[in-house]
């Protein structure tokens, strides 16, 4: 691990990272989600970790919302939740697998029914989609910003195509953790 020279808290207060895995560097995966014809959403099998503070927000759409999801609310989400400090609100939930993937999984034309509610509704996406599923595959343990662990056991179908998962994903960590958290990592990535 790496430590950096400061912390970086996310635009949600949570989480903090203080050090990278230089590993982001080096996996690659398939970072075009939407132009992939071989995974069949494989990634969206297991539903995604959310804060309860998003889940409040969603939960606070209207009934247009819910004709867009086509699940009854009572499907979406556990009702456990469990406490976590680096998520915002201090606590997580998860979506809820209905027939093999994640109940907001767009299974006719693909991708996330979140994602593309808020393009349709002019919603920045960061504001309703999970951070977790944003960041996939990257994700923060114990303040560290490291490879899920789908890329490091290389179960992830597109594990090893396109480019690393810190280009991948480098502007939504700019969104997240700011402009000088992905030059510093930029810096770490060329000290190679």
């Amino acid at each position: 691990m790496i430590a950096l020279s400061r912390e970086y808290v996310s635009v949600f207060g949570r989480p903090v990272i203080r050090a990278v895995d230089p590993a982001i560097f080096s996996y690659r995966y398939f970072t075009h989600c939407m132009a992939c014809g071989f995974c069949e959403d494989q990634c969206c099998s297991y539903g995604v970790d959310i804060d309860v503070e998003n889940v409040a927000r969603i939960e606070a759409l209207g009934p247009d919302f819910d004709a867009h999801v086509g699940v009854p609310r009572s499907k979406w989400f556990t009702r456990q939740t469990w406490k976590d400090e680096e998520f915002p609100g201090g606590a997580q939930a998860r979506t809820r697998v209905k027939d093999g993937a994640c109940v907001f999984l767009d299974r006719r034309q693909r991708g996330c029914k979140i994602h593309s509610y808020c393009l349709d509704k002019g919603i920045d996406y960061h504001q309703l989609k999970p951070l977790v599923s944003i960041l996939f595959p990257l994700t923060f343990e114990g303040g560290v910003l490291v490879a899920s662990g789908e890329l490091e056991d290389k179960s992830l179908i597109c594990v090893d195509q396109g480019p690393s998962v810190y280009d991948g994903l480098r502007g939504e960590l700019a969104y997240y953790f700011g402009d000088d958290f992905v030059t510093e990592l930029d810096a770490i990535r060329l000290r190679g």
